[in-house]
């Protein structure tokens, strides 16, 4: 069974695509530990990623890598697969 890296997603309050992102990957099992981070409460985070949210990354060796962009229409056993061929382009040593 997959067991998935912790992921962190920058979001916004009342943004649909950034909150169907958080269901869709709420939906997978086992269960992703996802901390979501509102852009809009921190300036810097606001200037990088305004525009661009949903915008999912993953912690690796003291680095931030965000994912490619996750296509909407992706749900259950496809968004799975699409994190996971996501997560192994990371660099090597990374989860």
């Amino acid at each position: 069974m997959q067991r998935w890296p912790p992921l962190i997603l920058y979001s916004r309050a009342n943004c649909c695509l950034c909150q169907g992102l958080a269901d869709r990957l709420g939906a997978l099992r086992p269960a992703l530990d996802l901390t979501v981070v509102d852009v809009d409460r921190d300036p810097a985070l606001l200037a990088r990623y305004d525009l661009e949210v949903p915008v999912l990354a993953v912690q690796c060796q003291g680095a931030l890598h965000n994912l490619p962009r996750v296509s909407p229409r992706l749900t259950g056993e496809r968004l799975a697969r699409w994190l996971r061929s996501s997560l192994e382009a990371l660099p090597p040593n990374c989860p």
